[in-house]
Order: structure tokens, then sequence, then C-alpha cells
């Protein structure tokens, strides 16, 4: 859907970029003025963001205290790509945005948003404090297009039961050896006839295959966002492993079914049912699985890569102000303020009574911001309960280890090269060499167009 709405306004998009993308004499640049004693006053429209829960909720009152009389209106649901990149088109975009940090590059390079560098000056926002993986994926050319905020890192989670009845422990679905994966998956699956009823290990294949291939020691992009690695040796050794993951199970098919009928979110999800062995899973499963199968049998690690250390492969949001906005000194104090420690505070005590008061623990925030996640963990109390209490410490241990995929202005593209690519080998259509070779060729061309465009522009 991300792909065809891009396409959809890219030429409009452009075309209004190569103007400016204006919207009136006083619309955002990077040289507006930005001043943190300012009274502020107009209206923010901020795409992408609602107030779905406690955590939002708290932190949307801090930061309207923060603007005084600017009248502000969210727009809830993800962000709608084509209705934003056409209203940048139109010149008549919202004040703000809240984006997928994967997405920051590919919107810099186009046009629709600003650099951030006289924002975060004005306003005194302190990028020392992000996650240096945060940062780095709102970072374009050497400019700071985003302010990161939240964060998701996947976890190594189990069934204990089932592993202990193979004779297996969580040592051995960690990701330290493929080789143990593979045996554990082995001894745990249960099927027969291409009928499977147990999944012993799920891959989380195609999603998570850029964290197989950094567990291998290769990435699929270079630091620098201009070269696709896809037929590095160790990324198609790592799509060789995922897949025959599925193969061992009788082929992803018959895996994905299995999974497809699970109740996912609910107390019949597949740990509690005794369906799943194990698989890497972003941290706010934990807290959906202590709400609806607090007495599942689970067990939780950090992922480690083939080396035996520990990471995440890390994902999250950030906010970023359009070109040509009419407002972007309430837009950058709007930033600030939603990702400032006092905020995620706010909002962590919010979530730590609400958790209280249903006898619930509460398992802390990742915020992107490095000494917010301090902060806030220091409001996390021992449950008393070792399976969750551990899932906290690996939760935490895995923020400090986390990577991610650099900033580039074909994100979409690069994307879709990779997950093609293993799409073909699961559904038996390609064989990993072949199917890598030809995604490199895509994602390449792709990213060499961007990046000469943007070289041009800029």
């Amino acid at each position: 859907m991300r792909v065809s709405a891009m396409a959809a306004v890219t030429g409009l998009v452009l075309a209004a970029c190569a103007q400016g993308t204006g919207g009136g004499g006083d619309a955002a640049t990077d040289e507006t003025t930005y001043d943190s004693t300012a009274t502020l006053s107009g209206s923010l429209d901020v795409m992408g963001f609602g107030t779905d829960d406690e955590v939002a909720t708290a932190r949307v009152e801090h930061a309207e205290k923060a603007l005084g009389d600017v009248k502000v209106s969210l727009t809830k649901g993800d962000l709608d790509i084509q209705q934003f990149l056409s209203a940048v088109a139109a010149g008549d975009p919202p004040e703000l945005i809240y984006a997928s940090r994967d997405q920051i590059g590919t919107f810099a390079s186009r046009g629709a948003i600003i650099p951030l560098t006289t924002c975060i000056d004005g306003e005194g926002i302190r990028t020392e404090d992000f996650r240096d993986f945060a940062l780095d994926q709102v970072t374009f050319d050497g400019e700071v297009y985003g302010i990161p905020e939240f964060s998701t890192i996947a976890l190594t989670m189990a069934n204990a039961d089932l592993l202990a009845a193979a004779g297996k422990g969580i040592a051995d679905v960690d990701g330290s050896s493929w080789e143990a994966i593979s045996a554990a998956n082995e001894a745990m699956h249960q099927g027969d006839g291409g009928s499977l009823s147990v999944i012993g290990y799920d891959s989380k294949m195609p999603e998570f295959f850029p964290l197989w291939a950094h567990a291998n020691g290769a990435d699929l992009l270079s630091a620098d966002g201009r070269t696709a690695q896809l037929d590095d040796p160790k990324v198609v050794e790592a799509l060789e492993w995922a897949v025959s993951i599925y193969d061992d199970q009788g082929g992803f098919p018959a895996v994905k079914a299995l999974k497809d009928s699970a109740d996912f979110f609910g107390s019949g999800n597949q740990f509690a049912t005794g369906t799943l062995g194990a698989m890497p899973m972003e941290q706010w499963y934990i807290n959906v699985l202590n709400d609806v199968s607090p007495d599942a049998p689970m067990v939780f690690d950090t992922l480690k890569d083939r080396q035996g250390q520990p990471f995440a492969f890390a994902g999250g949001s950030a906010w970023a102000i359009p070109a040509g906005t009419d407002n972007p000194a309430a837009a950058c104090r709007w930033a600030r303020a939603m990702t400032e420690v006092d905020a995620w505070m706010a909002a962590a005590e919010a979530r730590k009574s609400a958790r209280d008061a249903e006898g619930k623990p509460f398992t802390g925030l990742l915020t992107g911001n490095a000494a917010a996640d301090e902060a806030v963990r220091d409001l996390v109390e021992p449950s008393g309960d070792e399976t969750w209490d551990s899932a906290v410490a690996a939760m935490y241990e895995a923020n400090e280890n986390a990577v991610a995929l650099p900033a580039n202005p074909a994100d979409n593209e690069f994307k879709a090269a990779w997950e093609d690519a293993v799409n073909r080998v699961l559904n038996g259509q390609a064989e990993p060499q072949a199917s890598l070779e030809q995604a490199q060729e895509e994602a390449q061309a792709a990213l060499d167009k961007a990046w000469a465009d943007w070289d041009q522009k800029a």
C-alpha cells in the first residue's frame, strides 16, 4: 500500500518540490526562526497521531501546555502517505506529521519535509539524548529531518514447556547458534503430511530478514545509504537458513496457515495454546501476552548474533515538519515537548497507574531517547514473577544494543526489492542466490536514481 501510494503522487510531488512546495511567503524552510521562549499562536494540524491510550494522552496534554494558545488538531490513524504528499504538492500541508522513521529519508529527498537544524537549535532539542540508531534513521545526507520517538525492538520469546519437552532451553533458540535453532525446530514442530499442528520455530519471514542478515554479520544497505548489499554471500546465507526453518516443517504455506489461524491478540494465542515453540517478536507483545495469557509458560531473552552478542533490529516513529507549512514554530515546539524527558515521565506515570489499577506490572517504555529511557526505567518495579521480570530485563538489554538501517531516498523501492526477493523464495518461485541477485539490481537502480536526483537538487 505504501509503495502504490508513493507511486501515485511521485510526479506530482517532485514537480511541486522543484518549485519549492510553497504554501505562502512565511512557509516553513530551514531558515525559519525558532525561539524556545517565544509565545506562539495560530493552529497546529498534526497528521498521523491520536490520543488512543494514556501514554499518548499524557504527552499531548504536556505538549499542549507548552504551546499555550495554539489550537491543536490531531488526525488519528497511521499517516496517510498519499494524502500527505498530495497536500504538500498542493501547497496546503499539515503543520506536522508523525511518520515511521524509515520514511524520513524518502520524504526528505523529495522535498516533502524540511531539515530541522534551526528548529533543533532554536528550541534547544537535546539530540545528544537520542539513541544513535534512532537519530541515524532520521538523518539524511548529514542533516536531521525528524525528531525520533518510540522504538520497537525484537526479543526471543518461547514456550518453556515445549522447549523442556524437547530437551531444549532458551539458549538453543536465542540466535547464537543457527544450528541449535534448526535442531530445536526439528524437535519441537509437530505435523503430518503437510498439516502442521505445532510450529517449532518461526523465523518471521519476510519482515525479519534484515535482522537475520545482521545476525550473520551483514547489512542489506551500506552505512551511507547509497549501496545495496542484497547479494552479499552472508545475506544469501541468512536467507537460505531462515527459509530452511520453514522447509523443515513442511514449507512456508503450512506454517503460515497455522500462524494465520492463531488468536494472536487473545487468550488463544499460539504460546498459550502450545502451538508455537519460539520466535523473535517486538517488545510490545510482552504486554499483550501478560494481559491475555499471564499464566502461559513463557520464557524470554535477548536475540543474539552468531558471535553470541545481544542485539536488536530497531524501528520506530518520528516527528517531521512538512515543507510549506504555515506554523513551523508551533510544529517544532510540539516535537520538542512530545519527546522531552518530562513528557515521557508523565506518560510513564499514567501507564504505571493504569497497570497498577489492573494489578498488572508496568514494563516500561522504549522512547528513542536514552535519557528518558533511563528515567522511565526507575518506575519499573519487580513484579515478583521471574517470567515477566526477565522479559523486561531482556527488553532493556536489547534496546542498549539496537541497530537500524540508515536513511535513504528510495526506502519503499528498496524495501519492495528485498521483500519481493524473500517472498519469491518462500513461495518456491526462485532460489535464494538468484532471487537476491535480481533484487540487488532492482534496489541499486532505485537507489542510484534517487540519489542522483537528490545530488542534482542539492
